[in-house]
């Protein structure tokens, strides 16, 4: 089962996850870049602290000495934050002033370059930094300068609040503006649906659009076009109800009458009439409730049909050799013309059996007895069957009204209900087959069927 996201939920982690995201790293980028500079502003006090203590080293005697008074001491040392350390040591000779406890580097430290060193004294973390000097002195001079790290972290905590405060007010503004901006962009969604929910399942009007944003338009075109597909249809089907209806009750009306006379005989032979007409009735309705299932069946809206490759040479032999039996009692021929086949073409195989057969149907009803029928198959220019009778003809004026359902030709023999040409043309239409009417060469009917061709 899938699980339904809320749009509004949607936009809003597309929206705000990246904004908190941007402030996170550029407070990580600025919280770095800051405590870069600090690391290295306090490590220039530091390299001046161990450069001021380089300034007190002297050579008496030949030997290294340091001179600082208890004042100058005290003043060298004081911070209010950090403990500083430092100390002086000759080599050979070992530590002539300063904290004997200050680790030394475990590197070797270059002449008149200052090296930076981590350590630690009584397990409070500290930051060193060692100078070599020996220039005029009779033996290499370390000296080592280190402080503990209270007023880095102190600015490190002060930088990263700083920085950190206004970015998490700023992100509690955007996110509650991006919230009522959803809101509010999400409203004019929220009156559609409330309107569409209250309508009546029979209101299939279109969705007005006066407060429709334009990346919206597209789904409310899409459904006012479904609504009018939908009010077509039904109109449709309620039309087809209606004439149904109507078209049934005739036969039945005289089927029952039919019935009601042969009550009235009293004997089998003067029944005879009455059950011949019964029985041309129960055909007529048979007939009847054949055509209006396969009419159904046809119609787009049911989508009951199956699309599949068909050999149309195949379907329209067996669809004539069908029929022939019911041509033979009017004492007429059904003759089958194709060049080598086979033809295929993609459709439902039943309807099109259904399509060929009211051809023939009709073919067969109105043309002249002991005439003649043509169904051929070719394929140049196009793939075309054709129905052909020599009948009659239908007339020109007749020509568009022929298809429509429950019409028939005024006048015209045949026990017809004027279905047939309308299936045949509801049939074309699904499977995009352009139907023509035209006039055979002995003045009859002929129905030319013009497939579009798909390879096996």
């Amino acid at each position: 089962m899938n699980k339904l996201t809320s749009l509004k939920s949607a936009i809003a982690y597309r929206l705000i996850i990246p904004v908190i995201i941007f402030i996170i790293l550029e407070t990580a980028l600025s919280y770095f870049v800051t405590l870069h500079y600090v690391e290295k502003t306090y490590d220039r006090w530091l390299l001046d602290s161990a450069r001021s203590l380089l300034q007190e080293v002297e050579v008496i005697d030949h030997k290294v000495s340091v001179k600082l008074s208890d004042n100058a001491l005290d003043i060298f040392k004081w911070d209010d934050v950090d403990t500083t350390f430092f100390k002086i040591n000759v080599e050979n000779i070992g530590v002539i002033a300063g904290d004997s406890m200050l680790p030394s580097p475990s590197a070797d430290i270059a002449a008149e370059q200052p090296f930076y060193s981590d350590a630690s004294i009584d397990g409070k973390a500290i930051r060193m930094v060692s100078l070599l000097a020996y220039d005029g002195l009779p033996g290499k001079v370390y000296i080592h300068v280190a402080e503990t790290l209270n007023k880095r972290q102190d600015m490190m905590i002060d930088i990263l609040l700083t920085d950190l405060i206004p970015q998490i007010i700023l992100t509690l503004l955007i996110s509650l503006l991006l919230y009522e901006a959803i809101n509010h962009g999400l409203a004019p969604l929220h009156k559609l649906a409330d309107d569409i929910s209250q309508r009546s399942p029979r209101d299939l009007s279109p969705i007005p659009e006066t407060q429709v944003f334009t990346e919206v338009r597209a789904l409310t075109d899409t459904i006012n076009s479904l609504m009018e597909k939908l009010s077509t249809a039904i109109a449709s089907q309620q039309r087809f109800i209606a004439n149904a209806s109507h078209q049934l009750r005739t036969p039945l009306a005289g089927l029952k009458l039919q019935a009601e006379r042969a009550q009235r005989e009293d004997n089998i032979p003067a029944m005879q009439p009455a059950l011949s007409q019964i029985k041309n009735s129960a055909d007529r309705i048979s007939h009847m409730i054949t055509q209006l299932l396969a009419l159904a069946r046809s119609s787009p809206v049911e989508g009951a049909y199956q699309m599949e490759t068909v050999d149309l040479y195949d379907l329209a032999k067996t669809v004539c050799v069908d029929w022939v039996p019911k041509a033979l009692e009017r004492n007429m021929e059904i003759s089958f013309i194709a060049a080598s086949p086979p033809y295929f073409v993609k459709g439902d195989r039943i309807l099109l059996s259904e399509l060929l057969a009211n051809l023939l149907d009709n073919a067969i009803a109105y043309g002249h007895e002991k005439g003649h029928i043509a169904v051929s198959l070719t394929s140049q220019p196009a793939l075309c069957l054709s129905v052909e009778d020599d009948g009659p003809g239908i007339k020109d004026l007749e020509s568009n009204k022929i298809f429509e359902r429950f019409y028939r030709i005024p006048g015209s023999s045949g026990n017809g209900c004027g279905l047939g040409l309308a299936i045949v043309k509801e049939i074309a239409d699904l499977h995009q087959i352009k139907l023509l009417l035209l006039r055979s060469v002995s003045g009859g009917t002929r129905f030319d069927l013009q497939f579009n061709e798909v390879d096996n």
